[in-house]
């Protein structure tokens, strides 16, 4: 118990400085969120008087005349009242517009998070119990020459060649427009149906992780109790599954939760080249209209995303790794 609490508040700190870097980072961007506004709406025709920026200012809690640490003084209090402030580029609360595209980018990142370790943690099993064979060299070289692509070029690559020119797939959205959404087989059919392209470029993009399991499950071959198993006349299947394999997949939990945030970022590029609906979208319409509120918001629930993650992998491996329980008593 006491290992958990400190890990929890370990967390809560990493938060608070987040929440801090939160505030700051997109203030450090050129350009005004209320000028930005204000630029949009001359465009299109609309009066603007000293009365409107006054209640732009105080609809979106932003004001260029008013100190940063009363701005940031008054954005943690919204934050702890779970009010994250009005977007200026859609004109709805950000909770609304981050719920849209939240749906899907948790559909898409974590259908990646179940195939893709799944995938790789058993070619990683795999090839290290055929080390030194042409399997071996084959998914190996392979795993490392496909995740060093970059994702954009992954992207750009597969929308050209499987959604533009071959049509196997849709070339945008996540169902058909012309469906409503519900729980009909027609469109979850189209959903997934949607989703495949975009999972499989993430799904290569992440087969590095054959690697990291590789040589962990190596190591765990030259331990004691592995060469014990052996002697004892264990068959190789018991020895490779329930002996190395249950040792060798600890230090992954560590890599998933560690890789959270990368992961988000990555889909963020996948999204926008594929016109994916997701988080990618909406926070690159936002940088485009310098929406503060929503910037902030999505860097937010980033922020909780990848600090729970990690406790939670903490919490696992304390559950799962008996060493670290005795080394803590």
């Amino acid at each position: 118990m006491k290992y958990m609490l400190n890990r929890l508040s370990f967390y809560l700190l990493a938060f608070l400085v987040a929440v801090t870097i939160n505030f700051f980072l997109p203030r450090l961007m050129p350009g005004d969120p209320i000028q930005s506004f204000l630029g949009r709406l001359a465009k299109n025709g609309g009066q603007i008087t000293p009365e409107t920026i006054a209640a732009l200012e105080a609809l979106y809690g932003y004001s260029s005349t008013t100190p940063l640490w009363d701005q940031f003084i008054q954005y943690l209090s919204s934050i702890l009242a779970g009010e994250w402030g009005m977007s200026t580029r859609f004109f709805q609360p950000v909770f609304d517009v981050l719920g849209r595209g939240m749906i899907w980018t948790l559909l898409l990142v974590g259908s990646y998070l179940i195939v893709s370790y799944l995938i790789t943690t058993l070619l990683g099993i795999y090839v290290a119990w055929k080390r030194g064979t042409w399997t071996d060299s084959i998914i190996t070289v392979g795993s490392v020459v496909i995740s060093s692509i970059p994702s954009v070029v992954m992207a750009i690559a597969m929308y050209f060649i499987f959604a533009s020119n071959l049509e196997w797939f849709p070339t945008g959205y996540a169902y058909e427009p012309s469906l409503d959404p519900n729980l009909s087989f027609e469109f979850i059919g189209s959903v997934a149906y949607h989703l495949i392209l975009p999972l499989l470029c993430m799904v290569a993009l992440g087969m590095n992780n054959v690697m990291g399991m590789r040589s962990n499950m190596i190591n765990q071959l030259g331990e004691d109790f592995i060469v014990m198993g052996w002697a004892k006349g264990v068959k190789d299947k018991k020895v490779m599954l329930q002996y190395g394999a249950r040792n060798a997949i600890l230090p992954m939990i560590t890599s998933f939760a560690m890789s959270v945030g990368a992961i988000f970022g990555g889909s963020l590029i996948i999204e926008i080249i594929f016109n994916y609906p997701g988080l990618g979208q909406v926070m690159f319409q936002a940088m485009l209209a310098r929406d503060y509120p929503l910037i902030q918001g999505y860097l937010m629930i980033m922020t909780i995303m990848v600090l729970g993650a990690n406790f939670i992998a903490d919490c696992l491996l304390f559950i799962l790794d008996p060493r670290l329980r005795t080394q803590l008593d």
